[in-house]
């Protein structure tokens, strides 16, 4: 029912990031690869299929209130400042706003609305901390990290995997959850990242086994 629900979203699920990467052509395939990372560490932990299913779609919505933020400050190349910061990161309430409204699953609107929530309590926008932030803004937040690091930037060269992975490890139990990083550091063990992508189907693993 979850996965029906959905796949009902996606065509429009489709145009909001289409529409979100015109604003910022450096998010083009970010929130695809988020997704399939999320859905990588949803199997990863054992969660029923139609939590993976919803994981995915979590993550390729996880950035959609950032069609809220004027593209100036998307494509900055250099440092923002602290007034600009503050309007970049009232971007999760704004997704939040824009997923409630429609027939999208629990799962990926708390995802949208808490993925910047930090394990130490230092993130935003409610300052969570360890397992008050839900479980899925947890995954979404390792996978976001980690294709924000292998990806090239206005502002810095994608860096390696290794690279992204030793990161990821040395934040766990301040900015991530550490059993979260665990499960992507044994997944990433078997399957390449990015990975070479076979076929778009829903909630299920988009990649080469």
């Amino acid at each position: 029912m979850a996965e029906r629900r959905a796949e009902s979203f996606l065509p429009r699920a489709a145009a909001l990031v289409a529409a979100m990467q015109l604003k910022d052509p450096y998010t083009r395939g970010h929130g695809d690869r988020v997704g399939q990372a999320s859905a990588l560490i949803a199997a990863e932990l054992r969660l029923a299929e139609d939590l993976v299913a919803d994981l995915r779609l979590a993550g390729t919505l996880h950035d959609i209130g950032k069609l809220a933020v004027p593209g100036r400050l998307l494509r900055k190349p250099g440092p923002l400042t602290a007034t600009e910061q503050d309007t970049v990161r009232r971007h999760p309430r704004h997704g939040y706003a824009l997923v409630c409204g429609n027939q999208v699953p629990a799962v990926a609107r708390v995802a949208v609305l808490h993925h910047h929530e930090r394990f130490d309590g230092g993130g935003y926008p409610h300052g969570l901390a360890g397992r008050r932030i839900p479980w899925p803004a947890r995954i979404v937040s390792v996978a976001d990290a980690l294709d924000a690091m292998t990806s090239t930037r206005s502002y810095r060269p994608a860096r390696p995997v290794s690279a992204a992975l030793a990161e990821l490890g040395r934040c766990a139990g301040s900015q991530f959850d550490p059993a979260v990083v665990a499960a992507l550091s044994r997944v990433l063990a078997r399957h390449p990242w990015p990975p070479p992508v076979t076929r778009t189907v829903y909630g299920r693993p988009a990649y080469r086994s």
